[in-house]
């Protein structure tokens, strides 16, 4: 039996990096032409991390001319989001399309849905000047308590206000504000299908393992060449695959509400650098002692952390679960 490696702030390094990308270009060569017997892979690409690697590690393993992106903004979306894919795609050869959902998403009532729900917390919030997030409390996953959403708005001077949301307004504005997930995966799968290409998932392990996806939407994809990297091993792949340094540097968000979101603030709790030690320390059963000696925690700390992520992953099974097939007579 293989002991496990001393848990240190250094065991997400990926030694040989090289080697890894190598490994990961000829499974996608195999899955993609031979398996699913496709012409290549269409990605939806946001001018975040996790897309940009992936098209990049999809060119490195099958050609610019075989992998295709389609940039996908709507009403709320950053402008970044749209000229940094825009760049990384000219950068990486790779053809890629505009397709603004907004449309989609008026003809699915998704804002008139999601402001529905904002008023009958704020009655007047103003869908035209003001703007709008939903966020996590930010006391740490180290606190035996389960997450609180609260809904915060802002109006167009600025001014912030920010209360508990209940449950029925919160599950109203992620239902309407999911619409625009799956709406981006139906148009991806439309370049697909017209293509005869497959759909490349950008989802990293923490996003799977933990359900930060939605179901039928970011959560619809053919195959997830990042489902086991960490984000920290992720930005790794970043550097050593040539992403530009704007999209490395840029704050990971949301984009998906009014006001600005990011990924931390909106559902992990923890920066990065610190969940990633922490998951993995967890999912390999390393003893919380030696955890918090590594990571400045108390065992009882570290171990509510843990509690906390097996609670997080179980409330999370629904997303993960394929849909359940019922016998005949």
């Amino acid at each position: 039996m293989t002991s496990k490696k001393p848990f240190s702030k250094d065991i997400l390094i990926i030694e040989d990096i090289e080697s890894l990308v190598n490994q990961l270009s000829e499974r996608l060569i195999h899955d993609i032409f031979r398996l699913y017997k496709r012409r290549g892979a269409v990605i939806g690409i946001s001018g975040g991390i996790d897309s940009s690697v992936t098209m990049a590690l999809a060119v490195k393993a099958f050609g610019a001319d075989k992998v295709f992106g389609v940039m996908m903004p709507e009403k709320d979306s950053s402008p970044d989001s749209e000229s940094m894919a825009e760049k990384l795609a000219r950068k990486f050869g790779v053809e890629a399309v505009l397709e603004n959902i907004r449309p989609a998403l008026e003809g699915f009532k998704c804002y008139e849905r999601r402001d529905e729900a904002i008023q009958r917390v704020f009655p007047d919030f103003n869908p035209v000047t003001d703007t709008s997030k939903i966020g996590v409390n930010q006391t740490g996953l180290d606190q035996n308590l389960p997450p609180v959403f609260y809904l915060t708005v802002y109006d167009k001077d600025g001014n912030e206000r920010s209360t508990i949301i209940p449950i029925n307004e919160y599950l109203q504005i992620v239902a309407a504000s999911n619409l625009k997930q799956r709406c981006r995966m139906s148009m991806v799968y439309y370049h697909a299908e017209q293509k005869h290409y497959v759909v490349m998932g950008t989802a990293n392990k923490h996003e799977i393992d933990q359900g930060f996806f939605v179901k039928y939407g970011d959560g619809g994809s053919d195959m997830y060449p990042l489902a086991g990297l960490y984000k920290t091993q992720v930005y790794q792949l970043a550097e050593y695959l040539g992403v530009t340094k704007e999209i490395i540097e840029r704050t990971p968000t949301t984009d998906t509400y009014s006001a600005e979101q990011t990924q931390e603030e909106f559902f992990y709790q923890l920066p990065f650098d610190v969940m990633d030690l922490m998951w993995y320390g967890f999912e390999n059963g390393y003893d919380h002692k030696k955890v918090g000696d590594v990571m400045g925690k108390t065992a009882k700390e570290v171990g509510i952390i843990f509690n906390n992520f097996a609670r997080k992953k179980k409330t999370t099974d629904y997303l993960r679960a394929h849909p359940i097939m019922y016998p005949g007579v």
